[in-house]
């Protein structure tokens, strides 16, 4: 029985690195792509936080019960509402990076700076709130920027048919 262990060791471990040999291997990622990536799951940690605060407002966990969606103004009802179902989907597709997750965001953002900008009398003043979600886009263009220049510098150095 001890043989049998040893020897299925043996062929698991040749198997192991057969598969490893075989694999492809792709690209490592660059430094500015990983603190991309970093920053995308510390958006979608934030749009977590958001929907949170958003869903226990609603159902009256907190400003100690009188953000309840039964006592909200209709502007209010629409508002939240929609920013609770948002702002958990964004950080789903930010955490796991695909490609709609920065839009979902951007439309919960654009919402949240609607609320509070263009109408103040209904919804209140926030400016914190404005000037973050403002900051993370800036950040979001300046590391697009980033990776196309990036990108576009490799495209220039790796093709084969250069003469």
């Amino acid at each position: 029985m001890m043989r049998f262990a040893g020897f299925m060791r043996a062929v698991l471990a040749l198997t192991v690195r057969a598969m490893v040999a075989d694999s492809a291997k792709g690209p490592r990622p660059s430094l500015t792509e990983t603190l991309f990536a970093l920053f995308l799951r510390l958006v979608a940690v934030a749009s977590l936080w958001f929907a949170l605060q958003y869903w226990a407002m609603l159902t009256g966990f907190s400003l100690g019960g009188k953000g309840r969606f039964d006592l909200l103004p209709p502007a209010w009802k629409a508002a939240s509402t929609a920013l609770a179902v948002l702002f958990p989907v964004a950080a789903v597709g930010l955490w796991l990076l695909v490609s709609w997750g920065p839009v979902i965001w951007l439309i919960a953002a654009a919402t949240e700076i609607a609320m509070h900008e263009v109408y103040p009398s209904i919804f209140g003043i926030n400016r914190l709130l404005v000037i973050m979600h403002l900051a993370v886009a800036a950040v979001f263009l300046l590391f697009r920027a980033a990776l196309f220049i990036q990108r576009r510098r490799q495209a220039r150095t790796v093709r084969t048919d250069s003469p």
